[in-house]
């Protein structure tokens, strides 16, 4: 069974940074896409980034180009989200979630979740 374990959220001021980890276990990740989404106090979860895992291959969403950075660590099964020039907007619980199979944006289509990690931005 695939387990995702998120750590790394906090809170920040206005133009900081932040780091995001997803622990991943209990799973061959080779045909997997990862992915981060997040949803904010009355919003609809919101894709964020994705990386195929095999080869690295990353997509963000428009509003998040530029200012994060999805990776991934094949030696201890991490995936990361480096977050910079934070903004209150980016307020929300993040999430880990894996996906077996082709490129998806849509978290629906995503098979396992972490349990989220919470970020404040401060103005």
């Amino acid at each position: 069974q695939v387990q995702l374990v998120e750590s790394g959220g906090g809170s920040v001021q206005a133009g900081g940074s932040l780091r995001l980890s997803c622990a991943a276990s209990g799973g061959i990740f080779s045909s997997y896409y990862m992915g981060w989404f997040r949803q904010a106090p009355g919003k609809d979860r919101e894709f964020v980034a994705t990386i195929r895992w095999s080869v690295g291959n990353t997509v963000y969403a428009d509003s998040m180009k530029g200012r994060f950075t999805i990776s991934r660590d094949k030696s201890n099964n991490t995936v990361y989200l480096q977050m910079n020039s934070l903004k209150s907007e980016d307020t929300a619980v993040y999430y880990c979630a894996a996906r077996y199979g082709t490129l998806a944006y849509d978290g629906s289509l995503y098979q396992y979740w972490g349990q989220g990690t919470q970020v404040t931005v401060s103005s």
